[in-house]
């Protein structure tokens, strides 16, 4: 009889508070602060703190989902548990659908950081951006226990140098940059909102990982509490700053992290901060293409799927097929954006509309699975804020509600003609 391979347990508390703050962390604390600002304000605080509250209850639903239903298939499978089989193929189809559009994107602003310094051509932006996505398919093909400790390196540089470059740029904050608090009212504000939570995407990537953490109900709580607790005090720390220095106004989105460093450090620092920037949105990469792939994984072990990405590797233990499979549709984007031009912004938008849609179902499945009043109200509190953002998303709604769509005819078509599962 064959062995059947599983997928190994050896995810450590520090590692898991590592992969998660890389996945959230990353391209949003370099970008977004001064985005936000030239959209909403000084307001843009209040932006931040919103989307930071938001994050806490949530934060604790997936970690209470994750730690007591260990299952790499994440949220499609709590929805799976709480809504039923055809609304957690639709779940799952928006975080699948989520990844042609953010990876690509997270990798470009890092090698921009970079390129722009070192004055890159577009073409050789896009190569690294390529060679991002390519190593953390590499690395992640090798073994989840080696990503982990390699993440945990990375992050703690970067969280040592955001700390000096705030610590650098404090003295230069003048309270006149908070007037007016208001300059454009009241929806910027809403509308900032929904483009923040790109920033806070990365969450539900723990409950990917569930099974291989060697002690579930222990770890994944510890992992997650820490890891939101750092960033949601980063974020605060670099939105202020961003906003009391008026880097916002002196800078481009891409450069304004480098301007705050250069207060403290000077010129010199524009090339640490640039390499900041590739590692800190090389981060999120690395750790979405393993949670991507242990998706597609349990999608296709139970059945949603083709059968051949629910296969392990005999040595590595990975779904090498799944992580395999990323590498024409990822090229493919990034070559498209190249021909065209597309721009970074509009990108964002598609998977933060996308993983606002999952974590309204998400939330509302686990309102239905978690069996105590107080987790209930988590959950269904999550569920309101999470649709509530959900609505300032414009036009950017009808991709989540086009594959919505196109889930449910896929789903009427197999039934009409008995094709299996």
């Amino acid at each position: 009889m064959k062995e059947t391979i599983h997928l190994k347990k050896s995810i450590t508390w520090l590692q898991g508070a590592a992969l998660t703050t890389g996945a959230v962390l990353g391209a949003g604390i370099l970008v977004l602060p001064a985005l936000a600002a030239a959209m909403a304000g000084p307001a843009s605080l209040l932006s931040w703190l919103f989307m930071g509250l938001l994050s806490i209850p949530m934060v604790a639903v997936i970690s209470m989902m994750s730690s007591r239903y260990p299952d790499s298939g994440g949220i499609a499978t709590y929805v799976r548990q709480g809504l039923g089989e055809n609304t957690s193929r639709i779940v799952g189809l928006w975080i699948l659908g989520a990844m042609p559009f953010g990876m690509p994107v997270t990798a470009l602003i890092g090698a921009h950081y970079l390129g722009d310094v070192m004055g890159w051509s577009s073409a050789a932006v896009y190569g690294v951006a390529a060679a991002m996505l390519l190593i953390a398919i590499v690395l992640n093909y090798r073994g989840i226990d080696l990503s982990g400790r390699v993440q945990v390196l990375v992050v703690s540089s970067i969280l040592g140098i955001l700390l000096l470059a705030i610590t650098a740029s404090l003295p230069q904050v003048r309270p006149a940059a908070f007037s007016p608090f208001l300059p454009h009212g009241w929806l910027p504000v809403g509308q900032t909102m929904s483009l923040l939570f790109f920033a806070f995407i990365g969450w539900e990537m723990i409950g990917h990982l569930a099974e291989e953490f060697r002690r579930p109900r222990k770890d994944i709580p510890l992992s997650l509490g820490l890891a939101a607790l750092v960033i949601n005090i980063l974020y605060m720390l670099i939105a202020f700053v961003t906003i009391g220095t008026l880097a916002y106004q002196s800078a481009t989105p891409l450069t304004a992290m480098i301007t705050l460093a250069a207060y403290g450090w000077g010129e010199q620092a524009s090339l640490l901060v640039s390499f900041l920037g590739l590692i800190a949105c090389y981060c999120p990469v690395h750790t979405f293409i393993a949670g991507f792939s242990r998706l597609v994984y349990a999608q296709a072990r139970d059945g949603a799927l083709p059968p051949v990405f629910s296969r392990l590797h005999p040595r590595f233990q990975t779904p090498h097929y799944a992580l395999l499979s990323f590498l024409p549709v990822l090229g493919f984007v990034l070559g498209v954006s190249y021909l065209l031009e597309l721009q970074l912004q509009t990108l964002i938008q598609f998977p933060c509309a996308n993983f606002l849609a999952v974590y309204t179902l998400g939330m509302i499945a686990s309102y239905r699975v978690l069996p105590n009043r107080i987790e209930k109200t988590l959950a269904l509190l999550s569920a309101a804020l999470a649709g509530l953002v959900f609505s300032f998303s414009g036009w950017f709604v009808l991709y989540p509600l086009g594959l919505a769509a196109t889930a449910y005819i896929g789903s009427k078509l197999r039934a009409s003609t008995n094709f299996p599962r």
